[in-house]
């Protein structure tokens, strides 16, 4: 499995779908958030990006930072 570092900022569309690829995800036509969430399962997490009302006590995940943001 290949982990990224979060980055200081939010992830990249071309992050994320590299990601997904090397995770075995294909992205095809997914909206960002769908694609997130597959990530997220893929990884062992929750699929829970967007849904943590700007808190969020798993801070291994590399989306945290445009999620505390996002509202889905």
């Amino acid at each position: 499995m290949v982990m990224l570092k979060a980055k200081p900022g939010p992830m990249t569309t071309a992050q994320i779908k590299t990601k997904a690829k090397n995770l075995g995800i294909e992205a095809g036509n997914m909206k960002k958030v769908e694609l997130i969430h597959r990530i997220q399962q893929a990884e062992g997490f929750s699929p829970c990006f967007g849904t943590s009302n700007g808190q969020c006590t798993n801070t291994a995940c590399c989306f945290i930072k445009d999620c505390l943001k996002t509202r889905v």
